[in-house]
């Protein structure tokens, strides 16, 4: 799977926190790549990049991403894996440049209707926020299929601080995004989605794309050796 995730911030901060660059007005462009070792086992390769003003462009990390599924023989009720992201991101561009997450992905379709959490946990090795320990990141989404293969929903990123402590309201970071999925080819994946940001510590007005090709390699060298 090749995937290009970009987001643009159009209203950010605008001025520097911790040594790091303001958001506002910045491109993220990020390539993933994920291959599939077998039914229920991938490892995620990320390539940060930024494009901005001021400095902001160029090469900003880069995380590794290994993901475990369970089993469809297992029959559970809901979908359940679980994906540890490690990496580095430059200072310049992240206040925690060294970090890891834990991703339990638990999700469900229901008729028509889709439904996912990940309470992701979150802990710095270096930067500001080292000293919290691991900190809780709740994301949400919830979608409805209103045409074939058109999925509209909602989608909730936030941040609410340390699992024993949470921040109070004004220190955490929550958004919440309307956001479209198009699944019409099954090779391809399309979500294209605008996000507004509840507080202080927030990118206030956020808009995201993804676009996804997937590649089945050994279907494709049957399809070549048999036109040989």
């Amino acid at each position: 799977m090749f995937e290009l995730h970009s987001n643009f911030t159009l209203v950010g901060s605008t001025l520097s926190e911790n040594g790091t660059y303001p958001t506002n007005h910045i491109q993220h462009e990020t390539v993933e790549i994920t291959h599939g070792f077998t039914k229920n086992f991938e490892i995620g390769f990320y390539f940060f990049n930024a494009i901005g003003d001021a400095g902001r462009i160029g090469y900003v990390g880069s995380h590794i991403r290994p993901r475990v599924m369970a089993p469809e023989e297992w029959k559970l009720p809901v979908g359940l894996s679980l994906s540890l992201e490690f990496g580095y991101q430059k200072p310049q561009f992240c206040e925690d440049d060294w970090t890891l997450e834990i991703r339990p992905i638990i999700d469900k379709t229901i008729d028509k209707w889709y439904l996912c959490f990940n309470p992701t946990f979150d802990k710095s090795f270096h930067g500001a926020n080292q000293h919290l320990g691991y900190v809780f990141s709740p994301n949400v989404k919830v979608s409805y299929e209103a045409i074939k293969d058109i999925q509209f929903g909602f989608e909730y990123y936030g941040t609410v601080g340390p699992v024993n402590n949470f921040l109070p309201s004004s220190q955490q970071d929550n958004q919440l995004f309307a956001a479209v999925d198009v699944d019409i080819y099954p090779e391809w994946e399309f979500n294209l989605g605008y996000g507004l940001g509840f507080n202080q510590q927030s990118d206030r007005s956020i808009i995201k794309m993804i676009l996804g090709r997937r590649i089945d390699w050994k279907k494709n060298k049957k399809t070549i050796n048999i036109r040989n």
